[in-house]
Parts: structure tokens; sequence; C-alpha cells
């Protein structure tokens, strides 16, 4: 039978192959844990950010910031301790640039917060 040039009947069609065993796909199970020290450090400094943000939230700002720059410092001091297989979700640029920010902002969060004057109310 022949259809439009080019066309291919349906038992002209190649079936599909089948896998080989050692490419058959994995299942990967579901994990609730961090694989690298690194990722776990890096739940650490986002609870400690919560935390700094629901204490500015809830009336005392001046100490909620400083736990949020406290967790960018401890974030930046785990940048520069942990080897960069380890680092997890702390590595996002070379080592230096991570550090360098991470511990400048929160330095400056820690410093602002102390160098802003009480306004009357």
């Amino acid at each position: 039978m022949t259809g439009a040039p080019g066309s291919l009947h349906v038992s002209e069609v190649p079936a599909p192959e089948e896998p080989r065993p050692d490419e058959v796909p994995h299942e990967e199970s579901a994990r609730y844990y961090p694989s690298t020290i690194g990722g776990l450090f890096y739940l650490v400094v986002l609870a400690g950010t919560a935390l700094g943000i629901w204490i500015s939230w809830s009336g005392d700002w001046r100490l909620g910031i400083k736990w949020v720059g406290a967790a960018l410092i401890l974030a930046g001091a785990m940048r520069l301790l942990l080897r960069q297989r380890d680092a997890g979700m702390l590595a996002v640029r070379k080592r230096w640039i991570d550090v360098l920010m991470l511990v400048g902002v929160g330095a400056a969060l820690i410093f602002l917060t102390e160098s802003i004057p009480n306004q009357p109310l």
C-alpha cells in the first residue's frame, strides 16, 4: 500500500529497542536529609535567618538583624572551613568570594544595627 511520498506504513516502522539492563534508570528514593555537612549548615543558617526575621517582625528589630548577621557570618566561616565537595549549597562561587560576601554582609548588618541611633517616639 502506498501513501504520500516519504510516509511509512505501520508495518515498516521499526520497533523501539529495549534498554539494556545496565542502562535502565534506577528510581531515586526520596531523601529528606542533606547529602553533605555543608547542606546541614545551610539549613542551620536558614533557621537562624528565619529566627532573626521573626524576632525583627515581633518588635526588637536590632536583635533580629543581629541574628541574621550572625547567621551569615556562620555561613562564611563554614564556607571557609569546609572542603569544596563538603560545602554543599554554601558553595556558590569561588571560596574567597563566598567568604568575603557572607562575612562582609553579616558584619555590615551587625555594625549598622549598633551604629543607628535610637529614634524618639
